[in-house]
Protein backbone atom coordinates (compact mmCIF):
# COMPACT_ATOMS: atom_id res chain seq x y z
CA UNK A 1 0.00 0.00 0.00
CA UNK A 2 1.34 3.32 -1.27
CA UNK A 3 1.76 6.16 1.43
CA UNK A 4 -0.60 9.02 0.45
CA UNK A 5 1.74 11.71 1.31
CA UNK A 6 4.14 10.33 -1.49
CA UNK A 7 3.98 11.56 -4.90
CA UNK A 8 5.39 9.44 -8.25
CA UNK A 9 8.13 11.18 -9.40
CA UNK A 10 9.45 10.29 -12.56
CA UNK A 11 12.98 10.64 -13.51
CA UNK A 12 12.95 14.18 -14.62
CA UNK A 13 11.32 15.24 -11.46
CA UNK A 14 14.25 13.58 -9.71
CA UNK A 15 16.76 15.36 -11.56
CA UNK A 16 14.98 18.64 -11.22
CA UNK A 17 15.16 18.41 -7.51
CA UNK A 18 18.98 17.13 -7.40
CA UNK A 19 19.74 20.03 -9.32
CA UNK A 20 17.78 22.40 -6.60
CA UNK A 21 19.34 20.82 -3.51
CA UNK A 22 22.85 21.59 -5.23
CA UNK A 23 21.77 25.00 -5.76
CA UNK A 24 18.29 26.53 -4.97
CA UNK A 25 18.63 29.25 -6.63
CA UNK A 26 19.09 27.76 -10.30
CA UNK A 27 16.27 29.28 -12.63
CA UNK A 28 14.11 27.72 -15.10
CA UNK A 29 15.87 28.50 -17.97
CA UNK A 30 19.00 26.87 -16.45
CA UNK A 31 17.13 23.73 -15.33
CA UNK A 32 15.85 23.31 -18.80
CA UNK A 33 18.86 23.98 -20.29
CA UNK A 34 20.28 21.18 -17.76
CA UNK A 35 17.49 18.63 -18.63
CA UNK A 36 17.53 19.74 -22.04
CA UNK A 37 13.82 20.28 -22.05
CA UNK A 38 12.18 23.54 -22.76
CA UNK A 39 10.95 25.82 -19.89
CA UNK A 40 7.16 25.80 -19.61
CA UNK A 41 7.39 21.89 -18.55
CA UNK A 42 10.25 22.98 -16.55
CA UNK A 43 8.31 25.32 -14.43
CA UNK A 44 4.76 23.40 -14.44
CA UNK A 45 6.81 20.73 -12.78
CA UNK A 46 8.63 22.85 -9.86
CA UNK A 47 5.40 24.33 -8.99
CA UNK A 48 3.94 20.79 -9.02
CA UNK A 49 6.67 20.03 -6.68
CA UNK A 50 6.02 23.11 -4.51
CA UNK A 51 2.12 23.06 -4.33
CA UNK A 52 2.12 18.92 -3.18
CA UNK A 53 4.84 19.69 -0.82
CA UNK A 54 7.97 17.87 -2.25
CA UNK A 55 9.60 21.39 -1.92
CA UNK A 56 8.98 22.18 1.40
CA UNK A 57 10.96 25.67 0.90
CA UNK A 58 13.87 27.43 -0.25
CA UNK A 59 16.69 28.18 2.22
CA UNK A 60 20.47 29.42 2.43
CA UNK A 61 22.62 27.03 3.87
CA UNK A 62 25.14 29.14 6.56
CA UNK A 63 28.55 28.25 8.12
CA UNK A 64 27.62 28.36 11.94
CA UNK A 65 31.38 28.46 12.51
CA UNK A 66 31.58 32.05 10.56
CA UNK A 67 28.22 32.97 12.73
CA UNK A 68 30.03 32.91 16.39
CA UNK A 69 28.04 29.54 16.48
CA UNK A 70 30.92 26.98 16.33
CA UNK A 71 30.41 24.49 19.52
CA UNK A 72 27.46 22.02 18.32
CA UNK A 73 25.87 19.68 21.10
CA UNK A 74 23.88 16.70 20.49
CA UNK A 75 22.01 15.99 23.83
CA UNK A 76 20.01 13.11 24.59
CA UNK A 77 16.92 13.67 26.74
CA UNK A 78 14.35 11.24 29.11
CA UNK A 79 11.20 12.86 30.14
CA UNK A 80 9.93 11.87 33.50
CA UNK A 81 6.22 11.32 32.05
CA UNK A 82 4.86 10.32 28.39
CA UNK A 83 1.44 11.45 28.64
CA UNK A 84 0.10 12.97 25.38
CA UNK A 85 -0.17 16.57 27.05
CA UNK A 86 3.41 16.44 28.72
CA UNK A 87 4.79 15.65 25.75
CA UNK A 88 3.02 18.27 23.99
CA UNK A 89 4.31 20.86 26.72
CA UNK A 90 7.83 19.73 26.32
CA UNK A 91 8.02 20.23 22.19
CA UNK A 92 6.18 23.31 22.68
CA UNK A 93 9.22 24.66 25.71
CA UNK A 94 12.42 22.76 22.62
CA UNK A 95 10.74 24.56 19.76
CA UNK A 96 11.15 28.24 21.27
CA UNK A 97 14.72 27.91 21.96
CA UNK A 98 16.35 29.21 19.04
CA UNK A 99 19.73 27.22 20.03
CA UNK A 100 18.33 24.01 19.04
CA UNK A 101 18.02 23.61 15.62
CA UNK A 102 17.13 19.97 15.28
CA UNK A 103 14.84 18.04 17.72
CA UNK A 104 13.89 14.35 17.43
CA UNK A 105 11.40 12.21 19.42
CA UNK A 106 12.41 8.73 18.95
CA UNK A 107 11.58 5.44 20.58
CA UNK A 108 14.25 3.88 22.64
CA UNK A 109 16.50 4.60 25.52
CA UNK A 110 15.72 8.31 25.10
CA UNK A 111 13.00 10.21 24.31
CA UNK A 112 14.34 12.84 22.46
CA UNK A 113 17.44 13.80 20.45
CA UNK A 114 18.54 17.59 20.20
CA UNK A 115 21.13 19.42 17.83
CA UNK A 116 22.35 22.31 19.66
CA UNK A 117 24.38 25.61 18.40
CA UNK A 118 26.08 27.60 20.65
CA UNK A 119 29.48 30.06 20.60
CA UNK A 120 31.40 28.42 23.26
CA UNK A 121 30.95 26.04 26.43
CA UNK A 122 30.17 28.79 28.51
CA UNK A 123 26.87 29.37 26.24
CA UNK A 124 25.83 26.10 26.19
CA UNK A 125 26.37 25.87 30.38
CA UNK A 126 23.52 29.04 30.15
CA UNK A 127 21.41 27.02 27.48
CA UNK A 128 20.84 24.18 29.88
CA UNK A 129 20.90 25.78 33.13
CA UNK A 130 18.16 28.86 31.83
CA UNK A 131 16.51 27.28 28.62
CA UNK A 132 16.61 23.40 28.62
CA UNK A 133 16.24 22.56 32.39
CA UNK A 134 13.75 24.37 33.28
CA UNK A 135 11.04 21.96 32.20
CA UNK A 136 9.77 20.41 34.59
CA UNK A 137 9.39 17.26 32.71
CA UNK A 138 13.05 16.24 32.10
CA UNK A 139 14.77 13.88 34.13
CA UNK A 140 18.17 13.41 32.45
CA UNK A 141 20.05 15.03 29.94
CA UNK A 142 23.25 13.18 28.46
CA UNK A 143 25.20 15.57 25.97
CA UNK A 144 28.15 15.02 23.68
CA UNK A 145 29.93 17.60 21.93
CA UNK A 146 30.82 17.24 18.05
CA UNK A 147 34.49 17.57 17.54
CA UNK A 148 34.24 16.81 13.38
CA UNK A 149 31.91 16.99 10.61
CA UNK A 150 32.80 13.75 8.38
CA UNK A 151 29.17 14.44 6.55
CA UNK A 152 27.16 17.30 6.63
CA UNK A 153 24.06 17.39 3.79
CA UNK A 154 20.54 18.73 3.82
CA UNK A 155 20.03 16.33 0.69
CA UNK A 156 17.61 13.73 0.31
CA UNK A 157 18.98 10.54 -1.46
CA UNK A 158 17.27 10.09 -4.53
Amino acid sequence: MENNSTLRLDRTDIEILKLLQQNARMTNKELAAKLDLTITPIYERVKRLEKTKVIRQYVALIDADKTGKGLMALCMLRLEKHTKDKLAQFEDHISKIPEVTECYHLAGQYDYHLKILVKDMNAFQDFIVNKLSTNQNLTNIQSSFVMKKITDTTAIPL
